[in-house]
């Protein structure tokens, strides 16, 4: 079954790619950022555990892998030992690697190397992110951005949080670009039409109040912003303007939004000069101020879904923000990652060696161990971490898409092609992966595998080789 699966995935046609998979140290500091077929915009549904979760086909159709036996073998320490000490030696990892291995359905500790030891876990931090906010947000909630008539010849756009608008119509099979600009401008210029005022002219302003702070965090390299690896954090964007290597986003995108909400109204026969001012942007519409229009986007958990899919710092901080304020915090990156801590901390987990600066692991010099983050993925798959236990179950499938889709393709990593799922970790000299996979007797294992000390002379292309070596081996063996 499983190789009828890997050869059935593998040979689906891939929708477009980016530039590259897992940044190489040409580009230091980066986290990956792939996504070539769109995630569905309605939630794929993930069976219990330790039912391998429905692997997306490219029209979001239904599962393609049964229910695994219950009786399954579980695979001893020894055995892990001797099938995967030959990936761990691999000298590309480095002398400093950290493993942790689970039974999906007991969440028994199969075996352990280094979890204990406070390291840089880059992008697999995201999954602390997601733990807490999933227990903040409530994921069924959309951000709803709306157009007011905040005086006689102004109108003001309201950022709520989507930073994935259209530019003109929403799409509702989307969820970058579900909700759109031209829906916004389409109900005003109907509302001011049926008031007789379509012929008015006016100014359209952003409120960016809401869930306001910075723009970088302290430890974020600007070389990265530049070369269109991440973007600045925002409660407003365009989907379109997102960044992609070499193309990087704008540095102001609400002055962009206000720019094209203006062109979207032109169109609609609405006279709109945008204000792209600093001044005021903080300034709320006023309570009162007649609703024109608005546009909801994707569910909570589908934005995060791709936040984690795609590994995109901004969207991750986003919602880290929008949940932390929720909490209490005031929107500074400081406030925000000490939120997800307090979080992990009421969830009852040992935070031993964790020193979060940020919620999308791209700032130097924070740390965390393997153990937490196993041991979050463990109480998701206990059921006490519901919203991330779904999260869990949608993370790029080795072969097939998201950061993954370029992985896994040539033996041996082959023999985890379509089977394993996981969540990347990359900064220059970090290098890792999070996920669940299938042993060969058809046990579900969860693994965390993190090497933070990986050679330059080597770098981040021969670690990735190595850690999908240490996943398909894993894959491959009943390892008893």
């Amino acid at each position: 079954m499983r190789k009828l699966l890997a050869a059935s995935l593998l040979s689906l046609s891939l929708l477009g790619t980016y530039a590259a998979a897992d940044v190489l140290d040409i580009a230091p500091g980066i986290l990956t950022r792939q996504q070539p077929t769109p995630l569905p915009a309605t939630a794929t549904p993930s069976g219990p555990s330790p039912t391998l979760a429905p692997l997306p086909t490219p029209a979001g159709e239904g599962a393609v892998l049964a229910a695994l036996p219950g009786d399954a073998p579980v695979p001893t320490a020894a055995g892990l030992r001797t099938a995967l000490g030959p990936a761990l030696a691999q000298a590309a990892l480095g002398p400093s690697v950290g493993v942790s291995i689970r039974d999906a359905r007991t969440g028994s500790q199969l075996l352990s190397i280094g979890a204990e030891k406070p390291r840089g876990v880059a992008s697999t931090a995201k999954i602390l992110t997601a733990a807490a906010v999933t227990q903040t947000l409530d994921l069924d909630a959309v951000m709803t951005t709306r157009l007011v008539r905040s005086g006689p010849t102004e109108l003001t756009v309201i950022a709520a949080g989507d930073t994935l608008l259209a530019r003109g119509a929403g799409d509702s099979g989307e969820v970058a670009g579900h909700a759109g600009l031209g829906d916004l401008a389409e109900q005003a210029a109907a509302a001011l039409t049926a008031a007789g005022e379509d012929d008015a002219a006016f100014t359209v302003r952003i409120d960016a109040s809401y869930a306001a702070g910075e723009r970088y965090p302290a430890g974020w390299n600007m070389a990265d912003v530049a070369a269109g690896y991440t973007q600045g954090v925002s409660m407003i964007g365009l989907a379109a303007q997102r960044p992609k290597p070499g193309e990087p986003s704008p540095t102001d995108p609400e002055a962009e939004a206000v720019t094209a909400l203006a062109e979207q109204l032109a169109k609609h026969g609405i006279t709109a000069k945008p204000d792209t001012g600093q001044d005021g942007r903080l300034r709320p519409a006023p309570a009162d101020a007649p609703l024109l229009a608005s546009a909801d986007s994707a569910p909570y958990r589908e934005v995060l879904a791709i936040a984690l899919d795609e590994s995109d710092n901004a969207l991750t901080e986003n919602l880290a923000r929008q949940a932390a304020i929720k909490a209490g915090g005031d929107g500074s990156f400081a406030a925000n990652a000490a939120y997800v801590t307090s979080e992990l901390k009421k969830l009852g987990l040992d935070l031993s060696g964790t020193h979060l600066l940020d919620t999308s692991g791209l700032s130097r010099g924070q740390t965390a161990t393997v153990a937490l983050l196993s041991a979050v993925v463990a109480k998701a798959r206990a059921g006490d971490l519901p919203g991330l236990d779904d999260l869990l179950a949608r993370l790029p499938v080795a072969g097939l898409d998201g950061t993954l889709y370029d992985r896994f393709r040539e033996a041996p990593a082959d023999a985890a092609a379509g089977i394993a799922r996981a969540k990347t970790g990359t900064l220059t000299g970090i290098s890792g992966l999070l996920g669940t996979t299938v042993t060969a007797d058809e046990r579900e294992i969860d693994f965390v595998i993190i090497a933070d000390a990986v050679p330059p002379t080597s770098g981040t292309w021969a670690a990735r080789i190595a850690l999908d070596r240490f996943v398909a081996d894993l894959t491959a063996c009943g390892c008893r």
